[in-house]
């Protein structure tokens, strides 16, 4: 899900998928330098730095005893800066995920009509969630921090609801329902479900191979629907 590209995603969790941070461009920031900070600091300048800022703060002192003033402080920014890049701390672990939504909605959206309905959404999950190697050990502590903390949880189910949202749209143009209707719903659900499951057996496993995981799971949640999901009668 990639936070699930996920979800993350990418959520980027499960359903972040491909949280930002599982794609390659979501790793450390590439900006110049900018002006010294302070405490002798670089000042942060772009979106990814400030993410690698936090969770290193995460990793030394927990998530919950963290402020957004600590993450700014050790950034090199003002409290204000912060809010640029980020509408409050919940949102650093789930990267650029709005932006990752949107390239997997396009994904869907190119897929072949002739192109079975599960077999479409294993190939987008999959790609939302597909992670470069040197990512893998970032991304690995993103949806650690993502699936375990439960201060996290509440503000998860928000990022999973808009994850299930792109492939309830989908799901329902295939099957010429509305996306509330059940059975697109009752796809969306079951997607979101095995990407998490793919990811917590992903975070137990060490040397498993996240995109065989989801790729593997979703087959077989392909083959439990079937052909593919019949309209209502």
């Amino acid at each position: 899900m990639q936070t699930v590209k996920t979800p993350s995603a990418t959520a980027q969790g499960p359903g972040q998928a491909k949280p930002a941070a599982a794609r390659p461009r979501a790793g450390p920031g590439t900006g110049t330098p900018g002006r010294a900070g302070r405490a002798g600091r670089r000042r942060v300048t772009s979106r990814e730095e400030l993410e690698h800022a936090a969770f290193d703060l995460f990793g030394r002192q927990g998530f919950d005893r963290t402020t957004i003033d600590d993450i700014a402080a050790a950034a090199g920014i003002a409290r204000r800066t912060f809010f640029r890049y980020f509408p409050s701390k919940n949102d650093v672990p789930w990267g650029n995920f709005e932006a990752e939504l949107v390239r997997m909605r396009a994904r869907l959206k190119a897929c072949p009509p002739r192109t079975p309905l599960m077999d479409a959404i294993r190939v987008a999950v999959v790609d939302f969630n597909r992670i470069a190697p040197e990512q893998v050990p970032f991304h690995r502590r993103r949806m650690e921090l993502i699936l375990r903390t439960p201060a996290l949880q509440a503000h998860s189910t928000l990022r999973y609801a808009a994850w299930r949202e792109v492939i309830a749209e989908f799901a329902g143009q295939r099957l010429g329902q509305p996306p509330g209707a059940l059975a697109p719903r009752t796809v969306a659900y079951a997607a979101l479900g095995v990407a998490v499951a793919a990811y917590e057996q992903w975070l137990e496993s060490d040397g498993a191979e996240l995109s065989e995981l989801l790729d593997r799971a979703m087959r077989e949640l392909a083959a439990a629907f079937g052909p593919g999901p019949s309209a209502a009668r």
